[in-house]
């Protein structure tokens, strides 16, 4: 029994579920977008993406595994490699911040406190690379654009509004506010593999 944080890379993209592998809503501006889908693509797309910017910048991801399973996962990358964060009303994306692009906890794993975990790690990435903060583009409404995560979503682990609008606001979290998170993540783990386990902490490679 065991848990652990791992970087996303090529060898272990296939852990990701099968609609984010072939997702490239991020990755892909409109109409390349549409053109990878329509022609029967996008996994290649997406495979590409990722090989370029872990080329050019580094890792862009990060997996969650309990027990060797994977139980969630996070994709973020500085806003130059994410073409469509472009088309945002409440864009752009602040410079001297990454964008969180998607953040999920696979069901199993939910309502444990996971998805906390998964920004502190990346808070915990970008100061180490020289940024201040996490930014995400948030979905307003009954019927979100899926890729979007819901503004209600990044509210509740600690982002803040920095430029409202009706349906996509952009909010922003700095990445320093997360060291004080420790107790919560703690507590997080606890509830999700149990109190009574004497096992290692987890901990971001």
């Amino acid at each position: 029994m065991g848990r652990r944080i791992v970087p996303l890379t090529l060898d272990n993209l296939e852990d990701l579920p099968s609609t984010c592998r072939s997702c490239v809503f991020w990755e892909l501006d409109p109409v390349s977008g549409r053109a990878a889908v329509e022609s029967g693509k996008p996994e290649l797309e997406k495979e590409g993406w990722i090989s370029a910017v872990l080329l050019e910048w580094g890792s862009c991801g990060r997996i969650v595994y309990v027990d060797d399973r994977p139980a969630g996962f996070v994709l973020y990358a500085p806003p130059a490699y994410v073409p469509r964060s472009q088309s945002f009303p409440t864009s752009p994306v602040a410079s001297d911040a990454v964008q969180l692009m998607v953040s999920r906890v696979l069901p199993g794993f939910q309502r444990q406190g996971l998805g906390r975990v998964l920004v502190q790690t990346v808070a915990k990435d970008l100061l180490g690379r020289g940024f201040r903060a996490i930014e995400a583009f948030g979905a307003v409404g009954r019927q979100p654009v899926s890729c979007v995560l819901p503004a209600e979503h990044l509210l509740a682990v600690g982002f803040k509004t920095v430029r409202p609008h009706h349906r996509y606001p952009r909010l922003r979290l700095e990445a320093r506010t997360t060291l004080s998170w420790r107790g919560d993540v703690e507590g997080a783990l606890e509830r999700l593999l149990g109190g009574g386990r004497k096992e290692p902490a987890l901990r971001p490679f």
